[in-house]
């Protein structure tokens, strides 16, 4: 049994490390491919260094460009990868133009294909994202649900594959590297409050919109409590085009910051009071019993029910006016939710590399 793990972007390198690490544990070295659709050292390369994976055999290279575009480059690169290794499973994780890419390529070429983090739905059809994971699953042979309702979902959309329920393998993550981010960050140094709201927005149905990402801005300069926010290259990008970054940056109740390493976003996730973000991930991550925060969703809708469901997030919109309320109640308490993460108990990524491995059915 030959496996191939095809990942390009910071989610994904944080959440398949458990389960290149479940494989090699049991024996087996899996092939390794970059994408390439990350290719910014704070965005990529930095995430492996920090989790302490091995240098990927493969890298595609694909870079920027329209999702058409990308999808397609990684395609045309990746089939050239897949003929030469010969692999008998390609795993991929996610929603990413890398994930369409790597399942599609590979169910094509008549190669199984192992979906991590099956079955979220969000809904929302201005979200790439959505096409990207629903086709996935529907070509998947394998199907990785994290939760219970996600496997639900699948098993109402009849797909053709088999559904395992395993938990969601960042969970594995976030307890195996909180316990070592301490000692390797330095990044509160750089942060000139005891309290503060960390901040993240990349999504481009967000910072794309002029509208949006000043009413976010807004919102954190005015917030009653400061916020420190790594912004994403994308983002700085759309700041500066509509003419804000200079207000966010000129605030005293904002600290901008580079992107953000493994280590260090994991300090500031255990550091802050509260979290408002429009990434997937985060929602998950702020589960995981070592972190155990709230957040606020900027966004319409999530694929994370179960993070809402559990007290831990609560969706507010990208209304400037609802976003700015948020911030403010949310800013009055100091809670913690009592749950246990709904993404399991961090061995997501042993369930699935026994899985693939045909030791467990």
């Amino acid at each position: 049994m030959t496996s191939a793990i095809v990942l390009g972007t910071r989610p994904e390198i944080i959440k398949m490390a458990p389960l290149l690490f479940a494989l090699e544990s049991e024996g087996e070295r899996a092939i390794l491919i970059h994408s390439g659709q990350h290719y910014d050292d704070a965005l990529s390369e930095s995430f492996i260094r920090d989790l302490g994976v091995r240098t990927p055999d493969h890298y595609l290279k694909v870079g920027s460009g329209s999702q058409a575009f990308q999808t397609a480059e990684c395609m045309f690169r990746l089939e050239k990868v897949l003929i030469d290794s010969k692999p008998d499973c390609v795993l991929v994780q996610g929603d990413t133009n890398t994930v369409l890419s790597g399942a599609l390529t590979a169910a094509k070429m008549g190669i199984k294909v192992g979906h991590v983090e099956a079955g979220l739905r969000s809904n929302d059809r201005r979200m790439p994202e959505e096409y990207n994971r629903r086709i996935a699953d529907h070509i998947s042979h394998l199907l990785f649900a994290p939760t219970p309702s996600s496997a639900r979902i699948l098993e109402s959309e009849k797909v053709w594959g088999s559904i395992h329920m395993t938990g969601n393998t960042v969970i594995d993550a976030c307890e195996t590297y909180v316990r070592v981010a301490a000692d390797k960050s330095g990044v509160m140094d750089s942060v000139p409050f005891d309290d503060f709201i960390l901040v993240t927005a990349h999504r481009a149905e967000n910072v794309d919109d002029p509208v949006v990402l000043g009413g976010l801005v807004d919102a954190l300069v005015a917030a009653p409590l400061p916020a420190v926010y790594p912004v994403h290259p994308r983002t700085e990008k759309m700041l500066r085009q509509f003419g804000l970054y200079e207000k966010l940056a000129g605030s005293d109740n904002v600290c901008l910051l580079p992107p953000a390493g493994y280590f260090d976003f994991l300090v500031l996730m255990k550091r802050c009071r509260f979290i408002l973000t429009d990434s997937g991930g985060i929602q998950e991550e702020a589960t995981s019993p070592s972190i155990r925060k709230r957040v606020l969703v900027f966004r319409r809708s999530t694929e994370r029910p179960e993070a809402v469901d559990s007290g831990y997030a609560t969706v507010v919109g990208t209304a400037p006016e609802a976003v700015a309320l948020a911030i403010a109640e949310e800013a009055k308490v100091h809670s913690t939710p009592e749950t246990p993460s709904p993404y399991g108990d961090g061995h997501a990524g042993r369930n699935i590399a026994r899985i693939v491995l045909g030791a467990e059915p």
